[in-house]
Parts: C-alpha cells; sequence; structure tokens
C-alpha cells in the first residue's frame, strides 16, 4: 500500500539521516536531491553528521517523476528546495502505487510555513516531526535562525549560516526592504 512519510523539523534536527535510514529499509528506492545542494556531494545524499546514500541530483520537481518509473520508493531530501511543484508530483506516485518520504523544513528562515509542506503534510500517512536543540538555551528547537544577511528565501548553508532556535530564542530578520 502506497504511503506518504513526511520528515521535517529545523535545520540540524536529524531530518537527513532519518531519510537515509529509511531508505536503507528499502532496496532500490530511489533517492532525490536538488541539484542546487552542493554542500557535500553532487550526485549523494550526506546528512550533516556524514551518513551518505547514491542520489539523482534534479533541478526541477518536474524531473522526479520520470526517474521514479520503476521505483516502489522514492525519497526526497530537502523538498523545500522545490516549492508547490513537488506537491501534484507527490499525489501523482502515490496514486501509482508508490510510497514517497520527504525530508525538509517546514518553515523558512522567518518562521512561515514552506511549501511544500503545508499542502503535503495535510496528504501525509505519517509525520515526523523532528526537533534540535536550541542553539542558544538549549531547549528544543523549531525553528531554523539565519544568521547571514542575505535576501531570498532559499540561502543553502550549514553552521555557518543557520542555527537551530526554540521559539523563544527565534529572532526572524525582517525583510529586506526593496530600494
Amino acid at each position: 500500500m502506497p504511503t506518504l512519510l513526511a520528515i521535517c523539523g529545523p535545520m540540524f534536527s536529524g531530518k537527513t539521516t532519518a531519510l537515509i535510514a529509511h531508505l536503507a529499509q528499502h532496496p532500490g528506492a530511489l533517492a532525490i536531491k536538488p541539484a542546487i545542494d552542493l554542500r557535500y556531494a553532487a550526485a549523494e545524499i550526506v546528512s550533516h553528521t556524514g551518513q551518505r546514500i547514491p542520489a539523482h541530483a534534479v533541478s526541477i520537481a518536474a524531473e522526479i517523476e520520470p526517474l521514479a518509473r520503476d521505483a516502489a520508493v522514492i525519497g526526497i531530501d530537502e523538498v523545500h528546495f522545490f516549492g508547490r511543484d513537488l506537491t501534484p508530483i507527490c499525489r501523482r506516485l502515490l496514486l501509482a502505487g508508490k510510497s514517497v518520504v520527504l525530508a525538509g523544513l517546514e518553515r523558512d528562515h522567518l518562521g512561515e510555513p514552506f511549501e511544500p509542506f503545508p499542502s503535503l503534510l495535510c496528504d501525509a500517512d505519517q509525520v515526523i516531526k523532528l526537533n534540535s536543540p536550541c542553539a542558544v538555551c538549549g531547549r528544543p528547537a523549531i525553528h531554523s535562525q539565519r544568521m547571514v544577511q542575505t535576501p531570498g528565501r532559499i540561502v543553502i548553508g550549514g553552521a555557518e549560516s543557520y542555527q537551530p532556535r526554540c521559539r523563544e530564542c527565534f529572532q526572524p530578520a525582517p525583510a529586506p526592504r526593496a530600494p
């Protein structure tokens, strides 16, 4: 029976580690990553702790469906990089009898819902919401605090650019003003 598993949480909460562990239980699973994420490897999904699995790098969500033709389980990392375009693709994969595992941020650096999660969380058979220790106080973090002044909703980075923050310590940066 096809299922949709959504793994979400802030930066450094173990989302990719959980995705890799889930895919390892399914021989022949297809792993997908966004091509723009070159932090660790071009053709692997790699966790911040160094765990890795081979993956197909795609530039846009539409490239996923043809790759998934022969796979029963499809795992997609950093789903927020694909945005709303991923939602109908995941729904079609489920209707085709495939199971889909998603990992990514459900909130952006301002604490706002980050597509495609607002839509896909409603479709999920199971949601695993992870947290990590707040970088300031150690309480459970639910936010990703951007530590660099960079415009744009998607800024690829690691510990140099983001910190996990709890609700009380999170300080969303004001949106940059237009010139």
